[in-house]
């Protein structure tokens, strides 16, 4: 990553923890829709466990303890994740998640071919470049077990606040301070090179709304 690339990868750990850290559960705690929608594909392909890339304060996560998986969370913000300890203790779910401070930019702290199933939900188009895109999703591939399914979802160039703002390059801009990669389709085309492509659907989220897609691909086995 170059040098500007670094610093704003710094300052947006920085400014995750503090939003974390003012606006406790930010999010809520209702699961997100592609939450739902992964819980079931997983359930069908058999999953038993589930790794969530940008795990937050943990709606996603705990709603995959719910359903009875077992869960790895990661995330680079330590303020959110220590929401999410909380909340699994809190809700008799403790022994389901094991949460780990990590920012994807690094290699995974996981054995090859070591996990059933692996959620991000609006991890990618974080402030990544694509480079360190198709590296994130190389490690995801190198940890799936063969068959096993990644769910992901991004913001697109469709979306409203696409090419406005704090413009960073490389399709990153930033609003609010907060900065996002916005994709093109090519892009995700791009990302299935390898795997199996079962659905790449168009949703929205939200009150601008923000237009995203939720890609499904699968490890060949």
């Amino acid at each position: 990553m170059s040098g500007d690339g670094q610093d704003l990868a710094g300052a947006q750990r920085e400014h995750w923890q503090r939003t974390y850290g003012s606006q406790p559960g930010m999010y809520g705690r209702r699961p997100s829709a592609p939450a739902r929608y992964a819980a079931a594909v997983f359930r069908s392909a058999g999953a038993r466990d589930v790794l969530e890339l940008g795990a937050g304060h943990g709606r996603d996560a705990l709603h995959f303890a719910r359903e009875g998986f077992s869960v790895r969370a990661a995330d680079f913000s330590a303020a959110g994740l220590l929401q999410l300890r909380q909340a699994a203790g809190e809700q008799g779910l403790g022994e389901r998640v094991n949460c780990v401070v990590h920012d994807v930019r690094e290699p995974l702290p996981l054995p090859d071919a070591s996990v059933d199933a692996v959620f991000a939900h609006m991890l990618l188009c974080m402030a990544l470049s694509t480079e360190e895109i198709h590296a994130v999703v190389r490690e995801v591939r190198r940890v799936l077990r063969p068959g096993g399914t990644f769910v992901y979802t991004v913001r697109h160039t469709g979306d409203a606040h696409h090419g406005t703002g704090l413009v960073h390059g490389d399709d990153i801009y930033e609003h609010g301070g907060f900065a996002v990669h916005f994709f093109p389709r090519r892009l995700v085309v791009a990302l299935a090179e390898g795997w199996r492509l079962t659905e790449v659907h168009a949703f929205e989220e939200g009150e601008l709304p923000r237009r995203l897609w939720r890609v499904t691909q699968q490890v060949p086995r």
